[in-house]
């Protein structure tokens, strides 16, 4: 099942995405779950199967994407977790996971702008694979991991390298507003068992720019969510974005960065593709 955030004539819903149509569940659900977050923490999925018989289907080409969880209550974002990411960025591979975190209104949805700030002209990609959490959890063992995921989703951990690497702390190149993309749906884990069978790339204007297997984390889904865990509770909603790949702009040479006019997609195997296009930042 895909499940998706969306906006209709002005109006927030959520739903589920078949081929080219999407119905909206968040109307059907109403006041018992009016976001998608909210029917994540309600264990619903079984009651949107239901609600999606009863409203009429939208075109796809009708609705705007918002961000697959537009109101997580955490998005953590991991770095350095591809050897061949750690190879180009002349790293050693960690010891343990490298977290950071990003805000919720620094994202975009699926065919939405990513914006390039004025602060900066250093804007680069991250393809990346998204965990949603669907089950609340603290100290969850490797385990029981997969129990405690809603879906997956593809992300653009859109950095501003010049303002992640003023310090040793990264949060501040992550989290400009609108600029990293999160879409275009969550899959659910009766469709993806393991995500460690799919694969990743990123595209910039059509030009593949990052590829690699899953399974070339340095930590895995489940590890993540065990780590991750044992620091802060995690709830329905919340994001773990697991890390990219090489080929990354800053350490390519001549460096790429986004620009105005660009389209930057990522693609996963078996969840999607996810497209932005790169706008300047409007004047005040």
């Amino acid at each position: 099942m895909k499940l998706a955030s969306f906006k209709h004539k002005g109006q927030s819903s959520y739903g589920i995405v078949d081929g080219a149509i999407i119905r909206d569940i968040g109307a059907a659900m109403g006041a018992r779950a009016p976001t998608l977050k909210d029917l994540l923490a309600s264990e619903g999925l079984d009651d949107a199967n239901l609600a999606a018989a009863s409203p009429p289907p939208l075109p796809l080409s009708e609705i705007d994407f918002e961000p697959v969880v537009p109101n997580p209550g955490k998005i953590l974002c991991v770095g350095i977790n591809y050897a061949t990411h750690i190879a180009e960025a002349g790293l050693p591979t960690p010891e343990k996971p490298m977290i950071f975190v990003r805000y919720p209104d620094s994202q975009v949805g699926h065919k939405q702008p990513m914006i390039c700030p004025r602060e900066s002209s250093q804007f680069d990609f991250e393809g990346e694979l998204a965990v949603i959490i669907g089950k609340r959890g603290r100290r969850i063992p490797t385990s029981e991991a997969f129990d405690h995921v809603a879906g997956y989703s593809c992300y653009n951990d859109g950095s501003i390298r010049d303002w992640q690497f003023h310090t040793t702390q990264f949060t501040p190149g992550k989290t400009f507003p609108g600029t990293g993309g999160f879409g275009p749906w969550l899959v659910t884990t009766d469709e993806i068992p393991d995500p460690a069978t799919l694969s990743i790339e990123t595209r910039l204007n059509g030009a593949m720019m990052q590829k690699a297997p899953i399974s070339d984390l340095v930590f895995n889904v489940p590890q993540l969510i065990a780590y991750c865990s044992a620091f802060t509770i995690l709830n329905p909603g919340d994001v773990i974005i697991t890390g990219t790949t090489g080929g990354v702009g800053a350490f390519r040479n001549p460096q790429v960065w986004l620009k105005p006019g660009d389209t930057i997609e990522v693609d996963i195997s078996s969840v999607g593709v996810l497209s932005n296009t790169i706008v300047a930042e409007p004047d005040d």
